[in-house]
């Protein structure tokens, strides 16, 4: 274990042999609750959320979520203060937070299938599974489906696109098998589609989709 020093304005962390890290701090856990009545570790990710570890939801972003139940029930935590893609060590910087403001909107009619991220200047989606091959492959898989629909593309426009303008990067690769977890969280890959790939009718045009 290591005990890391912020300085006052607590932007930077010391970490060994004159290492300095900037920090870019986020929740790694955002979630409604799942459909069922199954308990859920909350080290887990899928469709409603959860253990996302997505370090590009930092402050400003925007995350929509599928409401899987009524009243959405919406759970956080978690909070890193730097983590880089991958999670490979199985932990980033974790800290506690402090001023955290979050602010809920329910937009109905949106038929998300999953997890969608929002910065200013891309659009993420994410994709789970038990390797990284067939993580890539759903999140490829539903980002075509969505970006088809909101963007009215078709989808081999939206396939060709996504070989073209969209990087495909390791979310949460950590291996828990020997922790102390009793639950495995799956492996993550998230495609990162940029807003400036498209004139500014299409940008609209999602932006109404996404908030109707």
């Amino acid at each position: 274990m290591y005990y890391f020093t912020f300085d006052d304005a607590r932007t930077v962390a010391e970490y060994t042999h004159g290492i300095r890290l900037p920090m870019a701090p986020f929740l790694g856990v955002v979630a409604v609750e799942p459909l069922g009545d199954d308990e859920v570790s909350a080290i887990v990710s899928g469709p409603y959320g959860g253990n996302l570890v997505l370090r590009d939801l930092g402050v400003g972003s925007h995350l929509f979520l599928p409401v899987q139940k009524p009243g959405g029930r919406i759970w956080i935590g978690d909070v890193h203060a730097l983590q880089g893609d991958g999670v490979v060590d199985q932990t980033a910087i974790e800290t506690a937070a402090e001023n955290l403001e979050i602010r809920y909107d329910l937009h109905k009619n949106v038929l998300l299938s999953g997890p969608l991220g929002e910065t200013q200047d891309a659009w993420i989606v994410i994709g789970f599974a038990a390797s990284l091959d067939d993580a890539l492959v759903s999140c490829l898989r539903d980002l075509i489906r969505w970006l088809a629909t909101a963007a009215q593309i078709t989808r081999p426009e939206a396939y060709a696109l996504a070989s073209m303008a969209v990087s495909f990067r390791v979310t949460q690769y950590a291996n828990q098998t020997g922790s102390a977890y009793t639950s495995i969280p799956p492996k993550a890959v998230h495609a990162v589609i940029p807003k400036t790939a498209f004139p500014a009718e299409v940008r609209d045009r999602i932006g109404q989709w996404l908030r109707p």
